[in-house]
Formats: structure tokens, sequence, C-alpha cells
């Protein structure tokens, strides 16, 4: 008898757990899984830009930690905003990624008129990979010409020849473009703007002549100014890089107080990813971040390696949006 009440009371219970299984989410079981399949990191910017470096130093310690492959997926145009709408669509269950940026995260907001997705709803944070200075550089023959050899130099050469410089940018809306457009603004020069669609296309363009000066991020422009095919004037940074301690601040070499346009970039994933999976994304960067190897190439790029919490990145990018907005007000740029 009592082997077959035992027997009922097995039924029950099994019963019951298979009943309480059935209720529960289905993500609750995908996650102890996840992931199972190649996980997508959409970059919103060109091949060869900081946006792409920083992504391509972090996906191969993600696939060893993880056991999947994560792919990059470069998706550029519209200053960040084509890559980052199509990750605010995708579904959030940690297979669709962004390398996101001050641009798509921080400034976009108050730089465009309709902006595609909602940089604080539409995803969930989950770390700021690295910080990076800007800096100005110019094509270095042309440079040479035109006898500039530094910030006020070019300060005096633009302000006698109004029109007469282009600025190159990795688009729209990118620290990139508001760098210069805030350059433009503190010194009272006028130069011709020219977006492309990355910080690569752009490089290409000022290397071979095409365009004149750019405010690109310190990692993207740094073998190029190794190689001296860009002349490096200054850091938009408030102190100057570890990675150029020669190399002026332009608040210093331009005479232009409280001058910062510093980037950063971060992963996010669409709203909706489970807390879990950004939990071990976090996880993962971070140590990834602190690897010797690592920390040693960042730095030689001129990127700060960072790692920080999805509570602490989310406190991070409303802080960003909060400043930004007053800056784009007073540089005058906006975007339709």
């Amino acid at each position: 008898m009592n082997h077959i009440i035992n027997g009922r009371r097995h039924l029950l219970i099994g019963g019951s757990l298979a009943a309480a299984a059935a209720v529960l989410p289905a993500t609750l079981w995908a996650q102890a899984a996840w992931p199972t399949k190649p996980v997508r990191i959409v970059v919103p910017f060109a091949p060869g830009g900081t946006t792409d470096i920083l992504a391509r130093v972090l996906a191969p310690e993600l696939t060893k930690a993880l056991g999947q492959s994560f792919v990059i997926d470069n998706k550029g145009g519209a200053g960040g905003n084509i890559g980052a709408e199509i990750v605010a669509k995708s579904p959030g269950d940690g297979y669709t990624l962004l390398m996101g940026t001050v641009g798509t995260h921080g400034i976009n907001k108050a730089l465009y008129a309709k902006l595609p997705y909602d940089p604080q709803k539409d995803f969930v944070p989950v770390t700021l990979v690295a910080g990076v200075p800007n800096v100005m550089v110019m094509n270095a023959r042309r440079a040479q010409e035109l006898g500039i050899q530094s910030v006020a130099d070019f300060i005096r050469y633009a302000k006698a020849n109004p029109g007469k410089l282009n600025m190159a940018s990795s688009g729209n809306g990118t620290s990139i473009h508001l760098a210069g457009e805030l350059f433009k603004a503190r010194t009272g020069i006028f130069m011709t703007h020219i977006p492309y669609r990355g910080s690569g296309p752009a490089l290409k363009d000022l290397i071979g002549g095409a365009t004149d000066v750019m405010f690109d991020n310190l990692p993207s422009a740094m073998p190029h100014i190794q190689s001296g095919a860009l002349k490096a004037f200054a850091v938009t940074s408030a102190v100057r890089s570890a990675t150029l301690p020669d190399l002026p601040t332009v608040a210093e070499a331009g005479n232009l107080p409280g001058f910062e346009a510093s980037s950063w970039f971060g992963l996010l994933a669409p709203a909706g990813t489970p807390a879990d999976i950004a939990n071990r994304l976090q996880q993962e960067s971070a140590k990834a971040m602190q690897l010797p190897a690592i920390k040693e190439r960042l730095h030689a790029l001129g990127a700060i390696p960072s790692g920080n919490t999805p509570a602490e990145f989310g406190r991070f990018i409303d802080s960003e949006i909060a400043k930004w907005a007053p800056v784009v007000k007073a540089s005058g740029a906006k975007v339709d």
C-alpha cells in the first residue's frame, strides 16, 4: 500500500513540476543555454574606425569566453543611426548587440530632429567598453604646404582664408563631427563639413588630400600619425593623452579654456533583453578589458578600458545625453 501512495506522491510532484514548467516564461529556459548560436555585434559605422576597432578587439574574447562566435556586422550611415535603429528593432534575445557611441547614445538625441530610436528606452545598457580622446589631425603634406604646424597656425590661416578649408567627419552627429563644430564655434572660423559613413573612408580621403582636417578618434588616427601621413595638432580631451603626452590639448594650444569633446564606446542590447544575459556579457567584457594583452593594445591606441556594470552604464548614458544637449545647441549644429 505504501509503495502505491509513494508512487502517487511521485506522480503528483512530477505533475506539479511539469505544470510549473509550462507556465514559466520561455526566456527563463532559454537563458540557461544562451548563447546557442552566433551573436551579432552591429557596428553602426564603416570598417576602420574606432568603433569597429574596439568591437573587433572585444569580439574574439567574448567568443572564447562564451563558446559561440561573436560576429561584427558593419551598418554605417546617418551618424550611427542606421545601425542603432536595426538593433533597437531587433528581438531582445541576446543575439543582436550594438557597439554604441557617444554619438548614438549621447549626442544624436539633441542633434537630430527625428531620431528613429530612443537611446534610453529602446536599449538595455551592458557596459562601457572604453573612452578615447579625439585628435585634431591634418593632411601632413597639405599642412606643410600651407605652413600650418599648430592649432594657432590653423586658426590664423582659417580666419585669413574663410571657406578654403574643409572638415571631414565619420558622419553627422558623431563626436568627430561635433568636436569640429564646437571648434568652429569657439574660434569663429568657417569650414565646410564633409560627412562620411565612418572614420575609415573619412581618413582615406583625408590622407589622399581630398579633405583638410578631421577631429578623429585617437585609436583610428594613431597609425597614420605614426606613419607621418597625418599631422597631429592637439587632443580634444580636458587633459593630455598618456599615449601622446607631448601633444597639447586644444584648450591649451588654441587658447580655448574649457574645450572638451571626448568619445566613448559601449555595448548595448535591445530593450527586453534578460538581465542575466546583460550581466553575463558585462562580466565577460570586463574580464576581457583587463587582460594584459588587451590593456596594452588599447593603451597603444590611446583608449582607456572600462567595463562598468549595466546600471552604471545606464546612468552614464543619462548624464551624457544631459551634457551634450546644451553643447549641440551652443554649436548651432542640427540635422533634419
